[in-house]
């Protein structure tokens, strides 16, 4: 029998394992990594019931921005089942009409055929202003929203809008829980994930330097030696 922790791991929105290819590599002497397909729902608890069948018995948790959402929806569905939560990058708050403006506007494009011109317009957001034209990290998010595809995306944009508000969920939360920010997150800002932090009682709260929205590609060794103290 393994003495290494499972670990559930959800990525964001057009993001697919390789969001995670740091910590899987960094942490394989101490867990046993999955990472869940979430791009064949359209909601919230129909991306829940897919990673959790796919899930062991019991596990650790993580996810990041869109995977945070799923995360706070696994709690709702199955939390007797998870033994830890570490949680990046991400909001307990529902979209705002402006949000679900932007996204329909994406939806909207994607549709009608400029899909490839999405991931572009969303860079500035999701990564550290000096890393625009670091090409090797670009080119992974470039290829994780292409296998995603339009398609994935349609789906994943219409569970987040449609996703509940999960602030009153998180007193009820009460596994160790690791709370990781970039400082220059463009989405989910410092004082949105304070916001969590303060939410769950005893959670470790902490920020990254130098880092914007996707901190498992862009500061993978700090994300990595954060994992692991909480996986420890």
């Amino acid at each position: 029998m393994s003495s290494k922790t499972p670990l559930l791991l959800l990525p964001g929105l057009l993001c697919d394992e390789a969001l995670w290819q740091h910590q899987i590599k960094a942490l394989k002497g101490v867990a046993d990594c999955v990472v869940a397909n979430l791009t064949q729902h359209e909601t919230m608890a129909g991306m829940a019931v897919a990673a959790l069948e796919k899930a062991p018995p019991k596990f650790a948790l993580a996810g990041l921005s869109m995977g945070g959402y799923v995360a706070f929806e696994i709690m709702r569905q199955a939390p007797e089942r998870v033994t830890k939560l570490c949680l990046l990058d991400t909001t307990a708050r529902p979209d705002s009409p402006e949000q679900q403006h932007k996204r329909q506007l994406f939806i909207s494009m994607s549709r009608a055929g400029q899909f490839k011109g999405v991931t572009p317009r969303l860079l500035p957001l999701l990564i550290h202003t000096s890393r625009f034209k670091d090409t090797e990290l670009t080119d992974i998010i470039y290829g994780m929203a292409g296998r995603v595809g339009r398609d994935g995306f349609i789906r994943q944009q219409t569970a987040i809008m449609n996703r509940a508000d999960s602030r009153p969920l998180l007193s009820s939360i009460s596994v160790p829980t690791q709370i990781i920010c970039g400082h220059q997150d463009a989405l989910t800002p410092p004082d949105i994930m304070r916001e969590i932090a303060g939410g769950i009682k005893g959670s470790h709260y902490d920020i990254i330097e130098d880092c914007g929205h996707l901190s498992p590609l862009e500061q993978p060794e700090k994300v990595n030696a954060l994992m692991t103290r909480w996986l420890s």
